[in-house]
């Protein structure tokens, strides 16, 4: 049996032996693993993964994974999160707050859309992000 050339192989020689271009979203991903502790301010992360514990005052991300077994303590402004561990603090999703079985939310939940896994466990308070009429955005009293 033959195997088919290799990508690179078929490449003319001007485009050179440089790694395929990632997307921004791969490039900019944080994995906090099993067993490490992170204390302190993530910055530029576009999907921020938890697997230990990360403590921090404010988290802002695209997504927030904490894993089964992964803490995170503080607060998180999200799109969207996915929790399967702890998350202890302030957890914001402009877009949908999915807790797993094994999921617990400790302190204030603020999200679009909730999902909740049968198992899954909010200790606090749930607010729903919900969008405010025209008029009250602008300041204006509808009732006037």
């Amino acid at each position: 049996m033959s195997r088919p050339p290799f990508p690179a192989a078929a490449q003319p020689a001007s485009q050179g032996r440089a790694a395929p271009a990632r997307p921004p979203a791969e490039r900019r991903a944080l994995v906090v693993g099993k067993g490490i502790s992170v204390k302190g301010t993530i910055e530029d992360a576009e999907r921020l993964t938890v697997e230990g514990v990360v403590e921090s005052s404010r988290i802002e991300s695209n997504e927030l994974v904490v894993a089964f077994g992964g803490v995170f303590r503080g607060e998180a402004m999200v799109e969207d999160a996915d929790i399967a561990g702890v998350c202890d603090g302030v957890v914001t999703a402009r877009g949908t707050l999915t807790i797993r079985a094994t999921g617990r939310v400790i302190g204030v939940a603020r999200c679009t859309r909730l999902q909740v896994e049968d198992g899954g466990q909010i200790s606090g308070q749930i607010e729903m992000i919900t969008a405010a009429a025209p008029d009250e955005v602008a300041g204006r009293d509808p009732a006037a």
